[in-house]
């Protein structure tokens, strides 16, 4: 049952104290007179603080407060007995009421002072899995191919045969290119016997100089045939050789693109087959400008490179590749259609389980911030806009509120690059107490002491229910509940 009082009469006498016994009888309980319930009213305020009180079946008074029953005569009684009792449960109630009164004094909180540290700059980015090395088997003569001599997806070694095409042509090719080159050996013998023949001959003048003369021309142009015909023969061995097509690498090779009884050329688009190494393995990784000239500028402030980054590979399905790997160089220029730069790490690949073309995740640190500031997670807060706000144990120990700048995290620490200073103190402990300009009651967070807790206000000792703070407005939890509490004893007690 709610309980309301309203003015009965128009008027009330004059009044020349603060106090208004008289003004008792213009004071009614709505609820109590529809149902017919007795009421009184404790009468210990000026007429103005009626307004609002709640009904004496509620609230009890003390002996030194005056009582006056506005009542039907035969329910006087009644109403007496009823005011008898709630005058000695007031005193229980007072007492009810004084625990629930907040703790004295600032509230606690605990500290954290702010230091540099060595924070890895690590990045995570994208890449994509090549091989090694890769190279394309292709013919080197025409011809039909007569045999394959691989299994497809092996391993094949740098040498191995891998075709073998018609060598038929290639062969009597080069047994013609021998039996030319013996013909010329021939003639060339010929002639250098018949230079040597005239030369005593043209010394005696039996025979004319010009007979010498085109004698040795014969002897050095059947030398020259010789040498033609012996690189001719060579030639044709080579060709023959060309018949068996070796695997350039070592590597595992794919499917065969040419069949058994295909005619291949030399200039075909199309390769027989594709070799990969696949151990080590590259990964191709992708970063924005943007975020390296950050991370560049991040350095410049305060920071080191390191001389090898060790990468970390996270697969397809989520999970870690195990091995880490080496940065091997970054291009100097950036993509025109994609404005990113290239990074290129090495990989260990034992086992077989990168393939070219998986697509994977990279992380490593590529650089370290020397003068980097970590904030617990538990004294940096966000607005409904995203920015990061701390609370700072400032002079007098009063709370300071202060914009902070924290895109990233390292552990459990979220790194700020703006708006905090080494010797800072954050509040990570009892936020939930504290408004901006309040006075606290600072320690060590790592402190093994109780941070005393906010109080809290029975909804029994404030009727009206306004005294209560909600969690998300810490800001004035501790004080002003003191306050709210007193108020609502005040209104209560009269």
């Amino acid at each position: 049952m709610d309980h309301e009082f309203r003015d009965t009469r128009a008027a009330c006498i004059e009044i020349s104290g603060p106090w208004a016994p008289a003004c008792a009888g213009v004071t009614d309980c709505r609820a109590c007179s529809k149902a017919r319930l007795p009421h009184f009213v404790i009468v210990t305020e000026p007429r103005a603080a009626l307004r609002g009180l709640r009904c004496s079946a509620r609230l009890a008074g003390d002996r030194e407060r005056v009582l006056r029953l506005y009542l039907n005569p035969w329910r006087r009684c009644i109403a007496i007995a009823a005011a008898l009792s709630s005058i000695a449960l007031s005193g229980c109630g007072e007492r009810a009421e004084k625990p629930s009164r907040g703790p004295k004094g600032p509230p606690q909180v605990g500290f954290v002072t702010m230091a540099r540290s060595n924070v890895p700059l690590v990045i995570e980015l994208a890449g994509r899995v090549t091989a090694f090395e890769v190279s394309e088997v292709r013919p080197q003569v025409a011809g039909l191919i007569r045999e394959r001599l691989f299994t497809e997806g092996a391993i094949v070694r740098r040498g191995q045969t891998l075709y073998r095409i018609d060598p038929r042509i290639y062969a009597a090719t080069a047994a013609q290119a021998r039996a030319n080159l013996q013909s010329a050996e021939a003639t060339a013998q010929g002639a250098r016997i018949s230079a040597g023949r005239l030369k005593p001959l043209a010394a005696i003048e039996a025979v004319s100089a010009q007979d010498l003369t085109d004698a040795e021309a014969r002897a050095r142009e059947a030398e020259a045939a010789v040498a033609q015909n012996r690189a001719a023969l060579e030639t044709a061995r080579i060709n023959l050789g060309f018949t068996a097509v070796p695997a350039p690498i070592t590597g595992r090779i794919g499917r065969s693109l040419a069949t058994v009884g295909a005619l291949v050329t030399t200039n075909q688009a199309d390769p027989l087959a594709i070799i990969q190494r696949l151990d080590p393995i590259f990964v191709d990784m992708q970063q924005a400008s943007a975020d390296l000239l950050t991370m560049r500028r991040a350095l410049a402030t305060g920071g080191t490179v390191p001389a090898s980054a060790r990468v970390r590979l996270i697969l397809e399905d989520g999970s870690d590749y195990g091995l880490t790997g080496t940065v091997q160089f970054s291009e100097a220029v950036v993509s025109a259609t994609t404005g990113t730069v290239t990074l290129r790490a090495r990989f260990p690949n034992p086992q077989g389980v990168l393939l070219p073309g998986m697509f994977v995740r990279a992380r490593f640190a590529q650089g370290v911030d020397t003068a980097a500031i970590l904030v617990p997670q538990a004294g940096l807060a966000r607005d409904a806009k995203g920015e990061a706000t701390v609370f700072l144990v400032g002079a007098d120990n009063k709370a300071v509120k202060r914009a902070v700048t924290a895109t990233r995290t390292q552990g459990a620490d979220w790194v700020a690059t703006a708006g905090l200073q080494p010797g800072d103190r954050v509040i990570v402990q009892g936020t939930a107490n504290v408004r901006p300009g309040a006075v606290v009651r600072p320690v060590p967070a790592d402190t093994p002491q109780r941070l005393a807790k906010p109080a809290s206000t029975d909804a029994a000792t404030n009727p009206r229910g306004d005294a209560g703070t909600p969690t998300g407005s810490s800001g004035g939890a501790t004080a002003p509940s003191g306050g709210g509490s007193g108020g609502a004893n005040r209104g209560g007690t009269g």
